[in-house]
């Protein structure tokens, strides 16, 4: 895990690998629950019968969105930002979602740091690449170049 102290690590780590996650597995009670709040009820994710029965994967996969979802969780463990006074979600650059995960599936996430932009005095946006790995699979679940500003 990569710990940042100050806008001068951040510029300093550009290019590095911050960290990567313990795995996480999904399992069909959370996929129930994430369609509840983002009403995505959609076969795929949460009719256990039709999905063994007519999907391509043989059962239920995570909704996209859930696997988006984790990644601020999952990075608590790949980075963290000392003597900050606080940071904020700015945005996304990039999402795609190359493979599908199956319920019961375990993810991890890969953080890797792409830029470090002073936006002003005391302030830094980290575009940090996350790739969210699939347990057993060459394909990522997804991979996001999220923004986060940073206020020290």
């Amino acid at each position: 895990m990569k710990v940042i102290t100050s806008i001068a690590d951040a510029v300093a780590s550009v290019g590095q690998l911050l960290g990567v996650s313990d795995w996480k597995q999904i399992d069909q009670k959370r996929i129930n629950a994430f369609a509840d709040v983002a009403e995505d009820h959609q076969w795929i994710h949460v009719d256990v019968g039709r999905a063994a029965a007519e999907s391509p994967y043989g059962a239920p996969i995570v909704n996209g969105f859930l696997t988006l979802a984790l990644i601020p969780v999952l990075c608590q463990q790949t980075y963290s930002v000392e003597n900050r006074k606080m940071g904020i979600n700015y945005g996304l650059n990039k999402v795609r979602f190359p493979a599908p995960v199956p319920v019961g599936s375990r993810v991890r996430v890969r953080s890797d740091l792409l830029a470090a932009e002073k936006v002003a005095d005391g302030v830094v946006d980290l575009t940090i690449r996350n790739t969210v790995e699939l347990d057993g699979s060459d394909k990522p679940a997804a991979v996001a170049d999220m923004i986060t500003r940073v206020l020290f």
